[in-house]
């Protein structure tokens, strides 16, 4: 092979690793794995109340409301369990939870899961957030947000329940638990690690944090 057809084979497998790492989140393995066991089909029927409030395909209209869109299956049951269980409370959700049988919530998480991944608006960089997001701060032993979460948010894990995909979520909702871990309202992660974070972190961390990942 001659120097300029290797040169041109070399750009056309960077350019096709580029496309393929760009789309990964979303490929139809990657998209099976994060439905898990469900049925998206009939997740699709039994979410009609969680559409409600979450959007018909997981893209909430409030601020507040999380977007469950692209969301790991495992995640979404783990905190509907919580809600049973009043692991976590919400006035709303801890009602709701109690209405929907293991078999339907394994559906409705597939369902969700499924769906194109959320993706924010890209207009949330902030020099701040972003090292804490890629480096953390050892000196206060917050680790790198990216070493759960996964690259830009979009996920690490879709087996493990307790790293959710968080790029591409409202601000809002972000920065309400955040709080939440900071003042022990929240207190299912793992070995409280989330409250651990949160109360190391600033009140103008979390907001240039939240609007950095929001917008990822």
């Amino acid at each position: 092979m001659s120097c300029l057809k290797k040169f041109i084979s070399c750009l056309i497998s960077v350019s096709l690793l580029a496309f393929t790492t760009a789309h990964a989140t979303d490929s139809p393995e990657a998209i099976k794995q994060r439905m898990g066991s469900g049925n998206p089909v009939l997740g699709k029927t039994s979410s009609y109340f969680c559409q409600g409030c979450h959007g018909e395909v997981g893209l909430s209209a409030e601020d507040l409301i999380p977007n469950l869109a692209g969301q790991y299956a495992s995640y979404i049951a783990k905190q509907l369990r919580n809600f049973q269980t009043g692991a976590r409370t919400h006035q709303i959700m801890s009602a709701m939870s109690k209405t929907i049988n293991d078999t339907e919530l394994t559906n409705i998480a597939a369902y969700f899961a499924s769906q194109k991944k959320m993706q924010g608006n890209g207009k949330g960089d902030n020099p701040v957030a972003k090292k804490l997001f890629l480096q953390g701060d050892a000196s206060r032993r917050i680790p790198a947000c990216e070493s759960c979460h996964g690259i830009n948010g979009k996920g690490k894990a879709p087996n493990i329940s307790t790293y959710p995909v968080t790029g591409g979520q409202h601000k809002g909702y972000l920065r309400a638990q955040l709080l939440h871990w900071r003042s022990g309202e929240r207190s299912n992660s793992p070995d409280g690690v989330m409250n651990k974070i949160a109360k190391s972190l600033t009140d103008a961390e979390i907001e240039s944090l939240t609007d950095y990942i929001s917008g990822l």
